[in-house]
């Protein structure tokens, strides 16, 4: 297992504070969403970032490691690329599946638009492994995966969390990604113990912790990454931390960001929380005690800063070799019908959840039902990031519109693609009512649906436009 170094305490970069995490005191590196990022148009705050030697982590969130298909070899591609371009010491991803259908189960390919929680599970862990296996071998840099958040449970699940993430490590040597809030999210909303999960995962394989924020509404907790950090999460970065010193720790905000100062609070808080526990840590002979080891040599690429290992790996993980590029890129044929399984399972949950399907058999169809709310209102989020023009002509009107189009229109192709559609089924219809609007929502979209730009001609655009409301019908 090739060893990684501490991070220490950072925050999630974001366009929309990417000044203010500049000028934050103590930010020791930063985590940005792959995605997100364009190959050779590096965002001036990063290049800045790097330029001072703050680390830059990418963080993908659409590989679906966790779902039954072999992990798509462009989508691995673009993540290393990100991770060539950042000079990162690693990448990571979620432990997760955001696609299902397809060739596997003779349907209809369906997105999820998020990440949605795989069944604890032989079948699933098995596939999991291998996909796992798959990305290591075509990463340049060591990958870590986290656990997600949770609305709904799968019925007949074989292990527990911390059990699947131990033999998931223990198998493969991937690291971890460990979400407090996440554990959180789950204890409220699943009933499963944090501690408990702390308990059986192997801690000293983490590469680095996620602290978060969410809220609870009728029973519920949701994961909204928009609020402020509660205590019982910082609790439980506590009890992680009494048990091992995290190489690193990032605070996530994705939305309604507040005031730089509040989030450097936030920073303090964690940091204060780190600190206690690891005084408790000290005191009790616990966790991570030893002095720390000598750093690595410098990487090949300068602009990246080198970083000192982590504590000792834990038992059954410091002798896992790092993956057979080989073995890794051949398909194995024994586990086609786990894959299959796992593939009409994933397939049947999120066709009831972004089609309107029926629920499958064992799961709780009230949270099904919170879960698909969720899904569709996160979609309307994007799409309106994504499309910013699409609320601003439609107005209050937006979010109605989208979600009455989401409802029984599954996203197939992205958001992107999704906004497109959108807008093609509101001018189908005749909407927006308003002729103005109308037509500027119109003109948007034949600027945005053709490889090329418009032309200036005024008959090409009106042959243009003809020919695509034909194609459409």
């Amino acid at each position: 297992m090739t060893q990684l170094g501490r991070l220490g305490t950072g925050i999630g970069w974001r366009p929309e504070i990417a000044e203010a995490v500049e000028h934050m005191p103590g930010i020791d590196w930063v985590e940005a969403v792959s995605e997100n990022l364009c190959p050779g148009h590096l965002p001036e705050s990063l290049r800045r970032l790097r330029e001072r030697g703050v680390t830059v982590v990418p963080h993908g969130v659409s590989l679906g490691l966790g779902g039954a298909d072999r992990p798509d070899e462009s989508r691995l591609a673009a993540l290393a690329e990100r991770a060539g371009m950042l000079g990162a010491p690693l990448v990571t991803e979620h432990i997760a599946f955001v696609r299902a259908g397809g060739a596997l189960t003779a349907s209809p390919s369906l997105e999820a638009g998020h990440l949605l929680p795989v069944p604890r599970t032989r079948d699933a862990l098995d596939v999991l492994c291998e996909n796992v296996r798959i990305a290591q071998a075509a990463l340049p840099v060591p990958l870590a995966v986290e656990n997600i958040a949770a609305l709904l449970c799968w019925p007949g699940e074989e292990m527990t969390e911390g059990q699947f993430l131990y033999d998931l490590a223990d198998r493969t040597g991937v690291r971890l990604l460990i979400d407090v809030a996440n554990l959180h999210t789950n204890h409220v909303n699943r009933g499963e113990d944090p501690a408990k999960a702390l308990d059986e995962l192997p801690v000293e394989a983490i590469a680095y912790v996620h602290v978060a924020g969410g809220f609870e509404r009728d029973g519920v907790w949701h994961d909204s990454h928009a609020h402020p950090v509660p205590r019982p999460v910082l609790d439980i970065l506590a009890d992680l931390a009494s048990r091992v010193t995290p190489p690193g720790v990032l605070l996530e905000r994705d939305e309604n960001f507040p005031a730089p100062a509040v989030l450097e609070r936030e920073l303090a808080a964690i940091r204060g929380t780190l600190e206690e526990a690891g005084a408790t840590t000290r005191v009790t002979g616990a966790g991570a005690a030893e002095s720390e080891p000598s750093p690595e040599p410098p990487a090949s690429d300068t602009t990246a800063p080198a970083l000192p290992p982590p504590p000792a790996a834990a038992p059954g993980l410091a002798s896992t070799p790092d993956p057979d590029p080989g073995l890794a890129s051949a398909p194995d044929p024994g586990l086609a019908p786990a894959r299959q399984r796992l593939a009409l399972a994933q397939a049947a949950l999120l066709s009831a959840l972004v089609a309107g399907t029926p629920v499958p058999e064992g799961f709780d169809r009230v949270r099904t039902g919170v879960q698909a709310r969720a899904l569709a209102a996160k979609r309307a989020d994007v799409v309106a990031k994504v499309a910013a023009e699409l609320p601003e002509l439609l107005g209050d009107g937006y979010r109605a519109a989208f979600l009455g189009y989401a409802q029984g229109r599954p996203m197939t192709g992205g958001y992107r693609r999704d906004a497109l559609d959108f807008a093609e089924h509101l001018l189908l219809a005749g909407h927006p009512r308003d002729a103005r609007t109308r037509q500027r929502l119109r003109d948007w979209w034949l600027e945005r649906s053709g490889p090329a730009p418009r032309s200036q001609r005024q008959t090409a655009r009106l042959a243009r436009a003809t020919r695509r409301v034909l194609l459409g019908r």
